[in-house]
């Protein structure tokens, strides 16, 4: 789990939260926060991002004092969660989420404009939808993070039978079975 910051093209700062599991390399879920965010909105945020799935287990975050917040430590120990914190002060030695940021700011956020809190969190889900089950990723042999996660693989297609769907409002197509 980690945070970045993004900017609207009406100049607003919004904080996003970014939830991965590192075995699958699926998003679990995104939280937007418009403005600073303290201890409290951590606390929020993580909630609003994981609420449609069950509870990890294990959470890695790193060194930032938003995650040394009282309220933040309450919640994980009420939720029953252990984190593990990354080495301080060396970025790299926590790379599935940093990559996991700046795949979500390469292929959609430097692609697409947003206006507001809600326009950014419907553009995420439709990225975490399109990324989980649609994309391929090279690095887990050419299949999506729901198959590596057990989902079914989709039968084969013959080259002259299909068409394409588009996925975030044309943003990315891929091919289906026609």
């Amino acid at each position: 789990m980690d945070l970045f910051r993004c900017e609207s093209i009406l100049l607003q700062s919004f904080w996003v939260m970014v939830v991965i599991d590192v075995f699958t390399c699926s998003f679990i879920g995104f939280a937007v926060e418009r403005g600073d965010i303290d201890g409290v909105a951590v606390c929020r945020m993580f909630n609003c991002a994981i609420s449609k799935q069950s509870l990890p287990k294990y959470l890695s975050t790193d060194n930032d004092p938003l995650f040394r917040f009282h309220r933040w430590l309450a919640t994980l120990r009420i939720l029953d969660i252990d984190e593990i914190k990354t080495v301080a002060l060396v970025p790299c030695s926590h790379p599935f989420v940093e990559r996991a940021i700046r795949t979500v700011r390469e292929e959609l956020l430097d692609q697409v404009l947003f206006w507001n809190q809600l326009d950014l969190e419907r553009k995420l889900s439709e990225f975490l939808i399109y990324y989980n089950g649609y994309r391929v990723h090279s690095g887990i042999d050419g299949i999506t993070p729901e198959e590596r996660g057990g989902s079914n693989k989709p039968p084969s297609l013959p080259l002259n039978k299909f068409c394409w769907i588009s996925h975030c409002h044309g943003l990315f197509k891929t091919p289906v079975a026609a």
